[in-house]
């Protein structure tokens, strides 16, 4: 169990026929190295609660389909719903 603990980021290692594996890189926000040093200690934040759940990790935004850049992507972005019912909503 790691409850206090937050997930900084995340990435697909190996897959077999059932399972995907996933390395998961977590923080301690209340660490005072970690709350010191201005490279990291925006995940203490309260509003970086979670990121795991919303899909901002790295592994998150590769399934959410926002890996692409440029004009690739522009139909992408906003959410996966917004974009599906988008192309798939009949307008007359």
């Amino acid at each position: 169990k790691c409850a206090g603990l937050r997930v900084l980021n995340s990435y697909w290692i190996n897959q077999d026929s059932t399972y995907k594996y996933f390395e998961v890189i977590m923080i301690d926000p209340h660490h005072t190295a970690i709350r010191k040093d201005p490279r990291i200690n925006w995940i203490c934040k309260p509003v970086m609660k979670h990121r795991e759940l919303r899909g901002l990790t790295s592994a998150g935004r590769k399934y959410r389909g926002l890996r692409q850049k440029g004009h690739k992507g522009t139909k992408m972005r906003g959410s996966a719903r917004a974009t599906w019912k988008r192309n798939n909503t009949l307008s007359l």
